[in-house]
């Protein structure tokens, strides 16, 4: 009878146990989770910090063969400095958005300026954005993968029990600006 007696208790036991352990492998997921959505962003940041670095560079080859394009440098100024001063992950998008938008008026302006294209500096600065491009594209993808994940995790159950009482929220995504869906891109032709 004694067996019997502890038997209940035991399995009680172990089973609280196991829930716990369970229940803080789920909160270390979700920690660790939440702690690569920033490091996924630093690496966005890091790529478009890359881009607007460049930007300088082609400007400055570009003023040389047009001259009168001053509202496109103007814009792409004005675009770098939002960039510089964005605090907010939505108004770092916006900045890039607007910096994108900038860069493009001005591929489409280069495109009637067949000197400008067969420059050997500006053949090299345009390889390299496309290639800052590229990272770009590949860092925000890699972002909205992490994102994705830990976004599932708390919304799934019973991991979003574990969640809520955390106080963890769903991470926004990285999306293209509306300009972007509807816009033709520019063709450039080198």
């Amino acid at each position: 009878m004694t067996k019997q007696r502890w038997f209940w208790p035991v399995v009680l036991g172990g089973a609280l146990v196991l829930l716990l352990l369970w229940a803080v492998g789920v909160r270390n997921s979700l920690i660790t989770q939440k702690e690569n959505i920033p490091a996924a962003w630093a690496e966005v940041e890091n790529q478009l910090q890359r881009r607007f670095d460049l930007i300088p560079n082609l400007v400055s080859t570009t003023k040389g063969y047009v001259k009168h394009e001053q509202e496109v440098y103007r814009n792409i100024a004005e675009a770098r400095t939002k960039l510089a001063g964005a605090k907010t992950l939505p108004e770092k998008v916006s900045a890039t958005n607007s910096l994108e938008s900038a860069v493009g008026r001005l591929l489409v302006v280069v495109e009637n300026y067949p000197n400008l294209k067969a420059d050997t500096q500006f053949i090299r600065l345009m390889d390299e954005l496309a290639g800052a491009e590229n990272r770009i594209a590949v860092a925000r993808m890699r972002y909205n993968d992490i994102v994705r994940s830990y976004n599932l995790k708390v919304k799934w159950f019973p991991s979003n029990i574990i969640a809520k009482r955390m106080g963890l929220q769903e991470a926004p995504y990285l999306e293209a600006s509306s300009g972007a869906k509807s816009a033709v891109p520019p063709k450039v032709d080198l």
